[in-house]
């Protein structure tokens, strides 16, 4: 078990009590999980409960974060996902997981524990058997990946590290705005994990794709992405599709890694609605999982 916040266990009795089909939001790295604010706004006008978590121990807001960027030192996969199965377990009926980057890496790990009733990866990151290494990811992951020591530290981006990893896409005024608002330090564990998921067969970074009760996904891929290339995220397609559930992969042209946050985010959030709506209209029916991972 890990330790839920207050908001966090606010968000899940605001949720039960609503009797209404619920969706949690994922997080990624160098984004909090304010990040899903007008994603949740949208979701709520639609008639869902949101609950978006934190990863554990995370700020509540970006300036407090950038005042102690070790809070997020030593976070690795395995104990954010248990901290959103956590969330997930307390609710009343199996909710609809919507992921981004390394949340949608995690959406999915929870999609293979038979915690979603349907599912949604935005730009995910790679997980165990993914097998591309496109040049244009190594670059966005480099500044963790070029010191050892980063993996138990937190790590923060630089603003022309967040423009090609992030905002490559929008133009200079946009980038600096999203960089001004959004960012904050990361941990490193899971970008090394990520690295070396296919060289250990114990890691963290790896999906069920075969469990029969994973549900629907859509893998949703932006065109311009510098750090989850389509080579990435069309090699998780294809690593999900022969799962019995329905698994789709939709691109969304001229779209880098910020798609979730930027001037075009409301495109995005509407592509994951539509597939939530026409795959979990009954989301409200479905119980969620008791046994622990």
């Amino acid at each position: 078990m890990t330790t839920l916040s207050r908001r966090e266990q606010a968000e899940i009795d605001r949720a039960n009590s609503a009797g209404l089909p619920s969706v949690v939001f994922v997080h990624g790295l160098w984004l909090l999980s304010s990040s899903w604010d007008r994603w949740r706004e949208v979701f709520e006008e639609r008639g869902y409960a949101t609950l978006a978590p934190g990863w554990p121990d995370d700020p509540e807001t970006v300036e407090a974060a950038n005042r102690e960027p070790d809070v997020f030192a030593h976070k690795k996969i395995g104990q954010v996902t248990d901290h959103y199965l956590d969330v997930i377990r307390q609710l009343t009926h199996k909710p609809a997981v919507v992921g981004h980057s390394f949340g949608g890496m995690i959406a999915q790990r929870l999609a293979g524990e038979g915690a979603a009733a349907v599912t949604v990866a935005i730009d995910p990151a790679p997980f165990r058997g993914v097998l591309k290494l496109p040049f244009s990811a190594l670059r966005a992951a480099f500044p963790v990946l070029e010191n050892p020591l980063n993996y138990g530290r937190a790590v923060a981006l630089t603003y022309d590290q967040f423009r090609y990893a992030f905002a490559n896409a929008v133009d200079e005024a946009e980038a600096r705005q999203l960089f001004e608002t959004f960012a904050v330090p990361a941990p490193g564990a899971p970008v090394f994990q990520g690295a070396t998921a296919n060289l250990n067969p114990w890691t963290e970074a790896q999906v069920d794709t075969q469990n029969p009760k994973r549900g629907p996904l859509l893998i949703v891929s932006g065109e311009k992405d510098n750090t989850i290339p389509w080579a990435l995220a069309n090699d998780a397609y294809r690593r999900q599709a022969p799962n019995q559930s329905v698994t789709e992969i939709q691109e969304i042209p001229g779209r880098g890694h910020s798609l979730t946050i930027d001037s075009g985010w409301r495109e995005v959030a509407e592509a994951a609605l539509a597939f939530i709506a026409r795959h979990a209209p009954s989301g409200t029916s479905q119980t969620t999982p008791e046994s622990p991972v």
